[in-house]
């Protein structure tokens, strides 16, 4: 039976995992496709146009806004980010799951679009805000300053938990990947994800007055 797309939103502060776990999730259900964000901001060593991000100019992105073409956007470090809505809204109208990887403000976004009942939102938490601080110098892509504007604003972000549907501890990868998939694929199987379900009931229905 068919069932219907999820929008599933991965959140968390900058450190905590959240772009290691996506990219293993892709590995383990390679149905997923990953939602690519358009932004204003430079592309880093090594990202390509397409793939990391689409890399657009300030004007380009805010005539996407502004013809409502973008599910959400936000203003983050002086550049805007956002997700194009209509390669979206075709793979949830074709059974597909899409993966984001955005902060609270895109979720709440996200939550509130007349997509909200595809949504399966859920939030990454750091074991400590040491550990946090340490995977933010030890991954290497940021200078000293950004990591201390990175962690000025990780609280901003933890303090949005409770918006979500899930909250997982990453202290570990590898069990965190483990709870991603059983949530996954539980939420897959819910009622509501698949609609063909009252017709099979209705079947099984004249089946048995048939008899």
């Amino acid at each position: 039976m068919a069932r219907r797309g999820l929008l599933i939103i991965l959140s968390s502060p900058s450190g905590a995992g959240k772009s290691t776990l996506a990219k293993r999730l892709m590995v383990w259900d390679t149905a997923l496709s990953f939602s690519v964000s358009a932004t204003t901001r430079q592309p880093r060593a090594g990202e390509v146009d397409g793939a990391d991000y689409h890399f657009v100019t300030e004007p380009a992105f805010r005539k996407l806004v502004d013809d409502r073409g973008m599910l959400e956007h936000a203003r983050v470090f002086d550049n805007y980010y956002g997700s194009p809505k209509a390669p979206v809204q075709t793979a949830i109208e074709l059974g597909r799951d899409v993966l984001f990887d955005v902060d609270w403000q895109g979720a709440q976004q996200i939550s509130n679009s007349d997509l909200q009942d595809a949504v399966l939102s859920i939030f990454i938490l750091p074991p400590s805000i040491t550990e946090l601080h340490r995977r933010l110098v030890e991954r290497g892509q940021d200078d000293p300053d950004t990591i201390d504007r990175r962690m000025q604003k990780s609280w901003d972000e933890i303090s949005h938990w409770d918006g979500y549907d899930y909250v997982l501890v990453n202290d570990d990868l590898n069990t965190t990947e483990a709870q991603l998939r059983t949530i996954i694929s539980a939420e897959r199987l819910r009622r509501a994800q698949q609609p063909d379900l009252l017709d099979h009931v209705r079947t099984l229905q004249r089946e048995f007055e048939e008899r």
